[in-house]
This record gives structure tokens, sequence and C-alpha cells, in this order.
């Protein structure tokens, strides 16, 4: 797994060249903002099973259509795939948090979901509806919590967001 640190070196390595003033103070930014990433990321990880129950919740109040006869969260099994899906779409994103660095979820997370969700029938839109009330409930926890240098919590998720919607939604 990458982290913006491995990265910005690897890319400076590859045209063989000096850290300049604009690497540096990206390394600068990440490590400044380093102690708050980890508070993030316990915060997340203590509350996970309740910032996916809540996300869902709202996913589901939002669009009830899913989880009626016929939706793609009608049954038990679908449901719980949904929520899986949204605590994979959580833990990955707090990896990406302390990383610094949200390509790490191309590897771990995007490569193939398209395809995937695409071959089994799971609409994107309202996927990418979920991960976008977690998004925010995640910021609110975090403010909550105090953390006041907290710019970068929604970058993961922005990320995945972003990859998710270039798809026909």
């Amino acid at each position: 797994m990458r982290d913006a640190v491995t990265t910005l070196i690897r890319n400076y390595d590859s045209t063989g060249r000096y850290l300049d003033q604009t690497a540096i103070e990206r390394l600068k930014s990440y490590f400044d903002t380093g102690a708050a990433r980890v508070q993030a990321a316990a915060l997340i990880s203590a509350n996970a099973a309740e910032l996916v129950k809540a996300a869902g919740s709202k996913l589901f109040e939002q669009l009830p259509e899913l989880i009626r006869p016929g939706g793609n969260a009608y049954t038990t099994r679908r449901y719980a795939a949904c929520l899986r899906d949204m605590d994979y779409y959580l833990r990955y994103g707090s990896y990406a948090l302390v990383a610094g660095d949200a390509t790490v979820l191309d590897e771990r997370v995007l490569l193939g979901l398209r395809e995937t969700y695409n071959s089994l029938g799971v609409p994107i839109a309202p996927t990418v509806v979920g991960i976008q009330i977690m998004k925010e409930l995640i910021k609110e926890k975090v403010a909550a919590a105090g953390i006041l240098d907290a710019s970068f919590v929604g970058e993961p998720f922005d990320y995945i967001l972003r990859e998710l919607s270039e798809v026909s939604v």
C-alpha cells in the first residue's frame, strides 16, 4: 500500500529529480496533519458500525424503493451486502485517510468495482448517495470530537465518489 510520502518520492525518483519546493510543501502539509489523520481514523474505527448503520438508514430513508420488493436491497441478504459494501468503503477510506493518498483506493476498492456491480445488476447511483451520506456523518463526528484541522477528512470519500460517478448514474 502506498502513502503520500512514498508516492511523492517515487514520482520524483522516476524522473531523476531532487525534491523541489512544491514537494517539500506537500510533505510538510502531510506531516502537519499526521496526528489529526490518525485521530480521525481512530474515531472512524471506534464508530464504524454506528456510521455504517446510520448511513444505511439515511440511504434507505432517501431511497425507500431500494428496500421494497424488487429493490436492490430487498431481502435480508441483499440488505446485509449493501451494508457490508459500505463498511468496505469506510474501512479503506480510513486507510487512505491515514496514508494521505487516495489512489490506494484504486487497487483495493475501485479496480473492477464498476464491472462487478454492473454484472450483478447493482445500481451505482445509490452507492454514490450512500458514500456521500457516510462522508457527511464522518465529518460531523470528526468536528464533534474537536479535531480542528479536518479539511482532509472527505478526500478519500470524494475520490471514491468521483471515480464511481464517472459511470452513468
